[in-house]
């Protein structure tokens, strides 16, 4: 028998008028985790050499925050429901009605890499080496999120008896499907920060580590959409691929470049 989706309160806390959503407790626990992972990436070649500090960590952490979250909220605007939000620009303010792309997440975030790149005199490629292993852990708390507010459901399991199989009953059927959140969190999450991280613990060649990066989270987003049901306004685009499959290409084939094109000096 499929196990049955339990309905979880999407305010974790309501005072008065004010209510705290357990979809922002999940990015509060990111950032959390990516500050206490930054402060022992401190101890890694290059940046112990370096002199990185803490002081580094928290302004890279807070121009971090700006771009993961404006460019999340306006690449998933822009990716996804463009017509909507043009027509509705009122509407791209209402975060705890979820809706954020990881890729445009991670567009601001390489913004935001810039933009301290510069601030502290620093190597673009230096300042994202020393994020990527850091940044796997929030992707699992965003997908915590995902699941407690019952959205990014999978596809009908095609084996019904499938041990693990849930039925989401707000989907509109009561059919077991793959619960797509889980496998993310899984894989994008926890298997990809331990690969990040074993990986960025020894001295490797310059944007190599985040070409790993780059190449880790396309290739697992890639198969676990093969799981996770299309955006009903979307549907399947080109060659029955979803439009999270098609954002990870262009990743792909970038993280490939980055790799073999790494110069030799480390």
């Amino acid at each position: 028998m499929a196990l049955m989706y339990p309905h979880i309160d999407p305010v974790a806390l309501q005072v008065g008028p004010i209510a705290v959503h357990w979809y922002g407790v999940t990015y509060l626990v990111a950032f959390g985790l990516f500050y206490f992972l930054a402060g022992l990436r401190l101890k890694h070649e290059p940046y112990r050499t370096l002199g990185w500090t803490r002081k580094d960590i928290e302004d890279m952490l807070f121009l971090g925050v700006l771009g993961v979250v404006l460019g999340g909220r306006l690449g998933y605007c822009l990716f996804y429901k463009p017509d909507f939000y043009l027509t509705h620009p009122l509407h791209i303010l209402y975060v705890w009605q979820g809706g954020m792309s990881f890729h445009g997440g991670l567009l601001g975030a390489i913004a935001a890499g810039i933009g301290f790149a510069r601030w502290r005199s620093y190597s673009f490629w230096q300042v994202m080496d020393f994020v990527a292993p850091c940044v796997p852990t929030g992707l699992a708390a965003g997908r915590m999120g995902n699941f407690i507010n019952g959205e990014l459901w999978g596809r009908v399991a095609s084996n019904p008896d499938l041990p693990w199989a849930m039925i989401y009953p707000h989907s509109g059927t009561m059919m077991p499907r793959h619960p797509s959140e889980i496998y993310q969190f899984l894989l994008e999450g926890v298997s990809l920060f331990v690969l990040m991280w074993l990986y960025a613990r020894k001295p490797r060649q310059a944007r190599q580590v985040s070409a790993v990066f780059l190449i880790g989270y396309g290739v697992m987003r890639f198969v676990v959409e093969f799981f996770r049901e299309p955006d009903d306004f979307l549907g399947l685009l080109s060659l029955g691929l979803s439009m999270g499959q098609w954002l990870c290409v262009p990743m792909l084939v970038f993280g490939a470049w980055l790799y073999w094109s790494a110069p030799r000096n480390r």
